[in-house]
């Protein structure tokens, strides 16, 4: 009966084991998202909008790095990610919104944080007033093209380890050279069916890697965690270009409305706000 109570124990947890690595990283996830969506009391507060809107600038520009999702993949220059939310901005700040796509097709976290430590963006990032990020597929996309999707899982830990490691450069290089400078993350989401194979362990797998991107901006003054996952999904597989990974056109759209819906209700820095009142 002792060994029949042992082995009943270790089953238990082992499956509280296996419950906890494929569920808490999801409630861990929702928690980051409530306290980085947070509406704030206090009189020196302002939305991202309203401080935009308010500014004394006549002109925001708007810099863009990182791979495909920036870039634009076989879409026109006005349908891709950079020119339709600048041109919301426009008509929610009524400001001439001066854009630069510098997303690069095929980049990874590790290249473009080696480009931005380099010195490659100094000047466009010293100019801007917003700096929009999107890297961190590709991390996972090479690898899966070095060999199969279950090897790619399996490296996952590592993968993500680099990935935060890179994004965490990123970030605090940009926040050097331009402190008041408001610096969007997109979080990274699952193209696949929920009929494909891999989507469970996908599925699974994503909360983890977007905890990487929420624990970066927690660190980094005047931050949006932008929630694409809340737009592209298994349910919205009409927002997915032809080749089942990139965005549409319809897409880009989705992705940057729920840019500017943050945008309305997250709040500027306090430091960056006292700083242009005085």
């Amino acid at each position: 009966m002792r060994i029949i109570k042992y082995l009943l124990l270790f089953s238990l947890l082992i499956v509280l084991s296996v419950s906890a690595w494929i569920y808490y990283p999801q409630y861990q996830l929702n928690k980051m998202k409530e306290e980085n969506t947070a509406e704030v009391e206090g009189t020196n507060k302002l939305t991202y909008i309203d401080y935009y809107r308010t500014s004394d600038a006549k002109t925001i520009n708007h810099l863009a790095l990182g791979d495909s999702i920036i870039r634009g993949y076989r879409i026109d220059e006005g349908l891709n990610l950079v020119s339709q939310f600048s041109v919301q901005l426009e008509k929610q700040t009524k400001k001439q919104v001066l854009s630069k796509n510098e997303g690069i097709i095929g980049i990874t976290s590790k290249n473009l944080n080696q480009l931005i430590q380099e010195g490659s963006f100094d000047a466009e990032i010293k100019e801007a007033d917003i700096i929009t990020v999107n890297v961190g597929g590709n991390d996972v996309l090479k690898t899966v093209k070095k060999s199969d999707l279950y090897s790619a899982l399996k490296e996952f830990d590592s993968l993500q380890s680099g990935f935060s490691e890179n994004l965490s450069g990123i970030a605090s290089r940009i926040s050097e050279l331009n402190p008041a400078a408001t610096i969007v993350f997109l979080e990274l989401y699952n193209p696949m069916p929920a009929d494909h194979k891999f989507y469970s362990m996908a599925d699974k797998l994503l909360p983890k890697w977007n905890i990487n991107i929420y624990e970066v901006a927690k660190e980094t003054p005047s931050s949006v965690v932008v929630q694409t996952t809340k737009v592209i999904n298994s349910e919205n597989l009409q927002y997915l270009s032809n080749d089942g990974v990139h965005p549409s056109p319809s897409g880009y759209t989705a992705i940057s409305e729920q840019m500017v819906e943050q945008f309305k209700v997250q709040f500027k820095e306090d430091t960056v706000v006292a700083n242009r009142e005085n």
